[in-house]
């Protein structure tokens, strides 16, 4: 545009479009090149749309990821790109006001838009206006207002709550009257927080060691690709293990068959079992264990060929259709090891037996001489606490506690309290008392040095 000539040469080109020829694209930067030869616009408002990158075969997240996205996340969605495409947009110091979906604020796949934010940004506003604010709406949504500036730390926020006494009419009274200072200048998740909760951060924080940082082994439950033909009932298992021909091969079949667990199994310090087994067909562990030779289990691979217009299609699959997937992590289900539920309205932790397997979405940490230890302040008011205040949330507002969230949760590493806080788990496992729970949130409490006012706070949760 800048060989065009002169400004009255330059319209009399711009006359002469035929903008109707083409709608898939507007011309900005022609129709606007004296806001772009300032330096860009200083307001930029806007709804963009929510699409997932990876919806549709991931047809948008092949459009778009060689385009110098540096919010690009293949798992993401469009909304993140609009963002920083309005911020290019912007001159130094002009402000972009969005409304999106909040998922960006505690997503793992917003964690490239969190960096943006606070590497690029100075983010002004913040509101999170949670669920339900749009009668037909279904989306959990936030409001954010940045300059295109260094990020000062001091983002004014507020979590809106549409009740009978609040409503979006009102929502700049209550913006100005309810709100508390955040310092966001990183990309972990950006949680709105009250004074008083960010004391409670602070102490969690100087207090714990992150999970991530500690030497146990967190990994998800276990994908077949196939469910109805690799986990099986009960019944099911005892028709297989009479069709072997042999007394060995039964045996070897009655190993090769595991218990398993759904995430829906898994309760409070327990779990209800629902007879239910994996045709554990694995496909070995590279220079430790080779990979299950079906022709070994003949009763076994009779039942697995009546699936196998669906095992032999399926991605999630081993050397051949009749193996499952690649686990390096196999050996950690032959030991005792911390299960929990991927997706709930209640958080439910349980230490399950040896030999024991998990399907996914539903993760585990083996932790060893530490699993009662760490199942302490997982299902301890604390942990609650921690959790909801740092997890992602559906629509329906359960709870989606994935790896890459809990393994933030600091845990104090105290030799002292290892083992009481074990011992009264192992109490609790065997049979749940409210009295030694309170044992249990009391002991935490005075390990993180928290005040009264912060405990009730944490309980109230």
């Amino acid at each position: 545009i800048n060989s065009l000539g002169t400004d009255r040469r330059t319209q009399a080109l711009l006359d002469k479009l035929d903008v109707s020829a083409n709608q898939d694209f507007f011309l900005w930067h022609t129709w606007f090149k004296d806001i772009f030869d300032k330096g860009g616009f200083d307001i930029v408002i806007g709804n963009p749309p929510y699409i997932q990158l990876q919806a549709d075969g991931g047809k948008l997240g092949n459009l778009y990821k060689n385009c110098g996205f540096e919010i690009f996340a293949r798992t993401g969605d469009i909304y993140s790109l609009f963002y920083e495409q309005g911020w290019n947009l912007l001159n130094k110091g002009g402000h972009l006001c969005f409304i999106t979906s909040n998922k960006w604020m505690r997503a793992g796949y917003g964690e490239s838009t969190r960096k943006f934010f606070a590497t690029k940004t100075n983010p002004r506003i913040l509101v999170d206006l949670g669920a339900n604010v749009f009668d037909n709406a279904t989306v959990d949504t936030n409001i954010l207002l940045f300059a295109k500036d260094k990020n000062m730390g001091n983002t004014r926020c507020s979590t809106f709550c549409k009740d009978g006494k609040n409503s979006l009419e009102q929502l700049s009274d209550f913006v100005q009257h309810q709100n508390s200072i955040c310092d966001f200048n990183s990309s972990d998740s950006w949680v709105i927080l009250s004074p008083i909760e960010q004391s409670i951060k602070r102490k969690i924080e100087a207090v714990g060691t992150p999970l991530r940082d500690w030497n146990i082994n967190i990994y998800r439950g276990v994908l077949t690709g196939c469910n109805e033909a690799f986990i099986i009932s009960g019944e099911k298992r005892e028709e297989i293990l009479q069709k072997c021909a042999t007394k060995e091969e039964k045996e070897r079949t009655a190993e090769l068959i595991r218990p398993i667990l759904r995430g829906r199994d898994i309760k409070r310090y327990g779990y209800e079992w629902a007879d239910l087994w994996l045709i554990n067909t694995h496909n070995g562990i590279k220079g430790k264990i080779p990979p299950i030779d079906i022709n070994d289990y003949p009763a076994i691979k009779q039942h697995l060929d009546l699936f196998w217009d669906k095992i032999s299609k399926r991605d999630d699959k081993g050397v051949t259709p009749y193996n499952l997937r690649n686990c390096a992590y196999l050996d950690d289900f032959f030991k005792p090891k911390i299960c929990w539920k991927a997706v709930g309205r209640n958080l439910t932790f349980a230490i399950v037996d040896a030999g024991t397997f998990l399907t996914a979405p539903a993760s585990f940490i083996q932790a060893g001489q530490y699993n009662e230890y760490i199942m302490a302040f997982l299902c301890s008011s604390v942990g609650k606490y921690f959790i909801y205040q740092n997890s992602d949330t559906t629509g329906a507002g359960d709870i989606m506690l994935n790896i890459q969230s809990l393994i933030k949760y600091p845990i104090p590493i105290c030799a002292t309290d290892i083992q009481p806080l074990s011992e009264l788990v192992r109490l609790q496992s065997n049979s749940y008392s409210y009295e030694r729970q309170q044992e249990i949130n009391l002991h935490l409490y005075r390990m993180y040095g928290f005040s009264a006012t912060e405990i009730e706070t944490i309980e109230n949760c």
